[in-house]
Order: structure tokens, then C-alpha cells, then sequence
């Protein structure tokens, strides 16, 4: 064995796990496919501004460790989470708020505003949601469900909201005050310098293989190690045995603009049906940038298939059920471990992440 630990991914995961593996004397080896480190939080510099390349990546915890621990690789800046959303040629404040509600009813205090949810729910004769589309008006409203929440949702997960499951909105944030930060975190903000720059200080003196996949050089890798951190698709290192999970993809469209300022806010989702993409990302505003041009993302969410990138696990009952299938094949497996959103078939914030990799990390080398 050449190796103590072969980690498949340099995502956060990945990255984390390897860090504090080489920090306790154990010889890594980090492979992956893209030709790139950093999974989904990399970012990537054009025209001066990081660009968030695979969407928007606020971090935002309240776990006092994971912000002491991530702070040891970058120093963070004071960005609040305010998104606005556009429906038709009205803007809205994020999450539903007092700004919300006076822009939607002319309502000043929170009475007023909750008086007139009141007023809403109490038209509507929904006992048992038998669907998404039931299930958002019974928790807020038809005004607040048709301007702010069908289309974007349909958009999102590419069927009408009467064909999705109620579970899918168990809740819907409503503050009652005029405050427009998203999170409830203690501690929130973007890292200067962009996410890369947090990979590159984990791995830095790792031995790192891009543009490398696993799959294809399984064989040769079989026995390069003692054991296999996995951050990759479960299904796929078991060779879909039971049959493919299923995943929502996200398309991006980049683009560079001659002016320096086209929004005015880093995040603007869309939420009426008939714009194809869900939301409009403006990178400078991350890190409050100045320069004279701008970089653009429109978000499109797409079908998955095995050729596009997995980002949202569709977590219904009947993926639920395939993956613990592939969870009890892998509780007896000795020789890998599984981390992340594709190894363990949940959707992960960067802070969960990094709980996760340190538990891993306390689990396996400590054990």
C-alpha cells in the first residue's frame, strides 16, 4: 500500500479530510476529475472578480467551530445574504418580510401583515395538501404562492407544482420584522480572495492527480491504499447495482459585461414561470468590487442525466429507499467511506460539510 488514504474529490469534503489526515502523518493521495481542486465551491478569477463557476456559495453557520476552523484558511468579509426576487416588473424582498408585505398589501406593522395572511388562508379549504401547490397556499397565501413561490418552484424541479409532493415544502420562512438577511446565522460572509484559495492551502504539499477519474483508473487503484474517502456518486462506485439515483443539474450561462454595476444585487431570482432561467447571479457583489466591469450567471435548473453534473438529490421516498440500499452495502464495506452531497445523497451547506469531514476525520484516524 502506497498510500494510507486515497480521497476521491477535492471539494470541501475531500480537501478537509486530507488536511487533517496529512496534519496526523497519514500520506494522501487526492485525485479528480475535473481539472480543477475545490468541487463546487470553486471560484475562478475574470476580469479581477471571483466568480462563483458552479453558483452562488454564501457560508453562513452558527457552530463557533466550523467558523474558528474555516477562518484558519481565509479571512472573511461582512457579505449579508439579501436576495430580491423579480416577478414580472415587481421586486420583492427575501426571505417573505415585512418589505414583502407592505410592496404585496400596502400593510405597515406586522398585525397588519399577519391579519392579512389570515385573511388568505382562511378562504382557502385545504384540510391534507395533496400536493406542493396545496400545501405552499395553506402555509402562506395564494398572493405570496403565485408571485414568489409556483414558478420559481416549477422552474426548479421541472414538473407543475399540482404534480409535486407536499413534503417538498414542509415550511416557508415569514418574518414578521423589515430585516433582509436571508440567514438566521450568527456568522456569515464570503472568504477574500475567493473559495480556491481555502482548497489550495488544505492541499498545499498533498499529492493532488487532476483531470483524473477514479473509474477509469480503478484497476491501478484498487490497491494503492488502505482505504478510499469517496465523495463521488454512491450508486455509481457500485456500478448502479440497485439502479440510478436520481438528481436535479444546473445549467450556467457566464457572461462578462462593458459596465460595472447590472443589477445592483449579487443574487435576483426570477420567479415567474415564463423567464426559463431561476435566478441571476452578479459575482462583484460578493466582495463589494468596484471595477469597472461585471460578470453575470444565469442559473437554468435542468433534467439529469449521467452526463451532467448532480447537484440536488431528489429525496423523495423512492429515491430515499434505493440509497439505503447502497448505504447498508456500504456499512459493510471496510474499505471505503462515503462524504458529501453524491457519497451520503443529501444536500449539504458548506458548514454541514465541514462538520461532517471533521466527525469523519475524529471516526477514522482517531478510531
Amino acid at each position: 500500500m502506497k498510500y494510507d488514504y486515497l480521497i476521491v474529490g477535492s471539494g470541501l469534503f475531500g480537501a478537509i479530510f486530507a488536511y487533517e489526515a496529512n496534519k496526523k502523518g497519514k500520506k494522501c493521495l487526492v485525485i479528480d476529475k475535473r481539472e480543477h481542486i475545490g468541487g463546487n465551491i470553486y471560484t475562478e478569477e475574470i476580469e479581477g472578480i471571483n466568480v462563483h463557476k458552479y453558483g452562488a456559495h454564501i457560508f453562513h453557520t452558527s457552530n463557533k467551530e466550523v467558523w474558528d476552523y474555516i477562518n484558519n484558511f481565509a479571512e472573511f468579509n461582512r457579505y449579508t445574504n439579501s436576495p430580491v426576487a423579480k416577478y414580472k416588473n415587481e421586486v420583492y424582498n427575501l426571505p417573505f418580510n415585512m418589505n414583502t408585505f407592505n410592496k404585496l398589501w400596502g400593510v405597515f406593522t406586522p398585525e397588519e401583515a399577519r391579519k392579512k395572511i389570515e385573511e388568505e388562508l382562511k378562504e382557502v379549504d385545504i384540510d391534507e395538501p395533496k400536493n406542493l401547490e396545496e400545501q405552499a397556499i395553506k402555509l402562506v397565501g395564494k398572493t405570496i404562492y403565485e408571485k414568489l413561490v409556483k414558478g420559481y418552484t416549477e422552474k426548479q424541479w421541472g414538473r407543475k407544482a399540482t404534480e409535486l409532493p407536499s413534503f417538498i415544502i414542509k415550511r416557508l420562512p415569514v418574518r414578521f420584522t423589515y430585516d433582509n438577511n436571508y440567514f438566521n446565522d450568527k456568522y456569515q460572509g464570503i472568504p477574500e480572495g475567493g473559495y480556491t484559495r481555502i482548497i489550495e492551502k488544505m492541499l498545499n504539499g498533498i499529492e493532488t492527480r487532476l483531470n483524473y477519474d477514479y473509474f477509469e483508473h480503478k484497476e491501478e487503484l484498487e490497491n494503492i491504499s488502505e482505504k478510499i474517502i469517496f465523495t463521488g456518486p454512491i450508486d455509481q462506485y457500485y456500478n448502479y447495482c440497485f439502479g440510478e439515483l436520481e438528481y436535479r443539474s444546473v445549467r450556467f450561462e457566464t457572461e462578462v459585461l462593458d459596465t460595472d454595476n447590472y443589477q445592483g444585487n449579487a443574487v435576483v431570482n426570477y420567479t415567474e414561470y415564463e423567464v426559463p432561467y431561476t435566478r441571476i447571479i452578479e459575482h462583484k457583489h460578493f466582495e463589494f468590487g468596484t471595477g469597472p466591469k461585471t460578470v453575470i450567471s444565469r442559473e437554468y435548473s435542468d433534467a439529469w442525466n449521467k452526463d451532467k453534473e448532480p447537484y440536488y438529490p431528489v429525496n423523495d421516498e423512492k429515491n430515499n429507499k434505493l440509497y439505503e440500499k447502497y448505504r447498508e452495502l456500504a456499512n459493510k464495506d471496510e474499505k471505503v467511506v462515503f462524504g458529501g452531497r453524491l457519497g451520503q445523497y443529501k444536500y449539504y451547506d458548506m458548514h454541514k460539510i465541514i462538520e461532517e469531514a471533521l466527525n469523519c476525520v475524529r471516526r477514522i484516524i482517531n478510531e
